[in-house]
């Protein structure tokens, strides 16, 4: 069964071992029919400040209009982007803070105070690069990375989520990053 993918390169430069892997997870699911839609987080027009907080929603510039309609028909969501002080690139949070917003992604319920996931029935990968340090060195030193965007963020709005973490990727051979590859490429062969 063929699906509807909306992949997010995180990393504002695309010229970097996350943007290869991207493509690489791209080739593979196009090369296996999938539907692809790219968004490089670099070249998206939008202003990642929230001005006022959630207390006014700020109208949505184009780029993130059309982001979100790709994620409402899609099935499935890919995140590749690079581990900085152990979270995401700001960028990206800026992104989610104006984009991942009530009516959405998610709603809170006035009357039975419940929480109506939005975006429930879809799945997500994560691809996390770290640079110098291996992911479960990062992990044990500073605790789970990856919770903000798994749990805070798409499972939040009812996506179930897998993260796959790769690193350090400054200090590997080219033979285990192209090794890496071939494994993103597979996910992306299988939509998954």
């Amino acid at each position: 069964m063929t699906k509807k993918i909306v992949l997010i390169l995180g990393n504002p430069d695309k010229e970097t071992y996350s943007g290869s892997l991207a493509d690489a997870y791209v080739r593979g699911a196009t090369e296996a029919g999938h539907e692809v839609t790219r968004y490089n987080l670099g070249e998206l027009q939008f202003d990642p400040i929230l001005h006022k907080g959630y207390k006014e929603i700020q109208p949505l510039e184009p780029d993130l209009l059309a982001m979100q309609e790709s994620i409402r028909v899609a099935d499935h969501v890919v995140i590749v982007y690079p581990n900085w002080w152990n979270t995401m690139p700001a960028l990206l949070k800026g992104l989610f803070d104006r984009f991942w917003i009530p009516g959405f992604a998610f709603n809170f319920d006035k009357e039975t105070k419940k929480l109506i996931q939005r975006l429930k029935g879809k799945t997500a990968r994560v691809i996390v690069v770290a640079g110098t340090h291996s992911p479960f060195k990062t992990w044990w030193q500073f605790g789970d990375y990856t919770n903000e965007i798994q749990y805070g963020i798409l499972e939040f709005a009812g996506l179930r989520t897998k993260v796959t973490a790769y690193g350090p990727c400054e200090r590997v051979d080219d033979k285990l990053r192209d090794k890496w590859l071939a494994e993103v490429e597979a996910l992306g062969r299988k939509a998954y």
